[in-house]
Formats: C-alpha cells, structure tokens, sequence
C-alpha cells in the first residue's frame, strides 16, 4: 500500500487491539483454559511456550488473512476514490462490480480460513468474535464504503457494491474489514491479530492460575518483537499471495494441540471462558 495513514490511523489501531473494545474477545481463552485444566499451562513459563506456540500457528494465520482482507478492502476503496487508502466522498456513486469482486475474494479468503480451521469448536468461536467485531466495528467507523448492512445504499435508491458483508466472517476477516474502514494499513490489521493472539490468552490465564498481572504484562513486553515479526512476516505472505490472486498461498501451518484443546474445552461441563 502506500504507507500514508488517514488522520487518526494511530490511535484508531489503539482503538481496534483494546481488550476492552465491546467485540467479545474477553469471553474467549484462546485454549488457555483447557490447556491449564489438562495441566499443560501451571505457571508463566508454562504461559511463555504456549504464547509462542500459538504466535507461530495460529497467530500467523490470523495475522496473514486479517492483512489479506484489509488489503482486498483497500483496493477496492482505491478503485472507488481514486486515491490510495482513502475512501471515497459519500456522494460517490458505488460501483456493482468492484462490491461483487470485493465480496468473491473476501468469501474465497473466508473459506480458506475455514479449510485451515479444522475444529468445528474453532470455527464457531472465530464466526462468533467475527459477528461482534463487525457490530463493534460499525459503531466506530464507517464501513458504509466497504459493505452496507444491508446490501443497498445509504440512500436506499440501489444495491451498494453489489455485495452485501456475510453476518459472521471469521474474526481475522472481520478484523481485516474493520482496520481498512479505521484507515488503517494491511500490516496494522496483522499486528492487531497478533496481539490479539497473545493478549487474549495471557489475560485469560492471569484469571485461570492467579498469575501475577505485572509479571503476565513483562511477559507480553518481551514477546513484542516476536509479535512484531510474526506480523511482519504475516503481511509479506499476504501480499505476495494476494498479488497472486492465490488465497491459497496464504500461510497454514497446524495447530493440532489447539484443535484438541478447543474441543475438549467445549464438552466441558463447567468453563469460565466460551473458548
């Protein structure tokens, strides 16, 4: 992309990787919860190799098709407005075509991301967090230029962009959607993902172990330049993967441990955390 930020992209990415943004993150453990009960996470060096573990699968997933969906936003609202990453006038007239595109590949960035999900307990979660992160989502920013609630225009008068926004994307889809109508950049949409990755989870085991808040927040700290890496790395297989017109290039490397743990976690009969 260009590199030029719209007024506000900073701390709109703030905004968007806050916990305490209403998109439901705070309800889900990331697997943390089921990983402490088959005690495979006791303690904070316990906690470490998990963030890792998870930063390095399933956090390069997120991060990698949060970017790609971001980007697909992007050049769509280039198209539309003429100028890199700035969205059109709001009296400018839609284009059917350019919403068809948009929605085909961000369904196609979709089912990939199904197809790398193989735990239906995942799915559920991701499709679940995506909803609420597109609700959030709505009520900061504009996402009238990318996808209409309801598949027509603000006026009423027509369908806008052809194409209306699925219900419940995956959350990095979502994620993707939602930080291009931020303003922001691909890579900010991948180091959003990341650290919701790592966030997630760290915060939910601090409630699970009784973990001491101050050593859980180091523990984030000395992980930000793997974060930094990961999503860095995450926004380089994107892009050369969406310059390809290859969704299916994108990065998929498994996770089988989360898997279990998700499943296992939703036949729980008591849990704290809904994942």
């Amino acid at each position: 992309m260009s590199g030029e930020r719209r007024p506000g992209a900073r701390a709109a990415l703030l905004v968007l990787a806050d916990g305490r943004l209403p998109a439901g993150g705070h309800a889900h453990s990331g697997g943390v919860e089921a990983a402490v009960v088959d005690g495979g996470v006791t303690d904070l060096d316990d906690l470490a190799a998990f963030l890792l573990g998870r930063l390095g699968t399933a956090g390069l997933v997120a991060a990698s098709f949060a970017a790609a969906a971001c980007q697909t936003c992007l050049v769509a609202v280039t198209d539309l407005a003429g100028a890199p990453g700035t969205p059109a006038a709001p009296d400018t007239p839609d284009i059917p075509a350019a919403g068809q595109d948009r929605a085909a590949r961000l369904a196609a960035l979709d089912a990939e991301l199904d197809a790398r999900t193989p735990s239906p307990a995942q799915r559920d979660a991701s499709r679940a967090q995506g909803r609420t992160l597109l609700r959030a989502g709505r009520a900061a920013w504009d996402l009238s230029r990318i996808f209409q609630p309801d598949g027509r225009r603000p006026d009423g008068q027509g369908p806008a962009g052809g194409a209306e926004l699925p219900a419940a994307p995956h959350h990095p889809i979502a994620l993707g959607v939602v930080a291009a109508a931020a303003g922001l950049e691909p890579a900010d949409a991948a180091l959003a993902a990341v650290y919701g990755a790592v966030g997630g989870p760290a915060s939910a085991a601090t409630r699970l172990l009784g973990l001491d808040p101050l050593a859980v927040t180091g523990l984030q700290a000395r992980l930000a330049g793997a974060m930094e890496t990961t999503a860095a790395d995450a926004w380089a297989a994107a892009e050369a993967a969406m310059a390809a017109g290859r969704p299916d290039l994108l990065p998929a490397p498994s996770a089988v441990r989360l898997d279990l743990l998700a499943e296992r976690h939703r036949a729980a009969p008591v849990r704290m955390f809904t994942s």
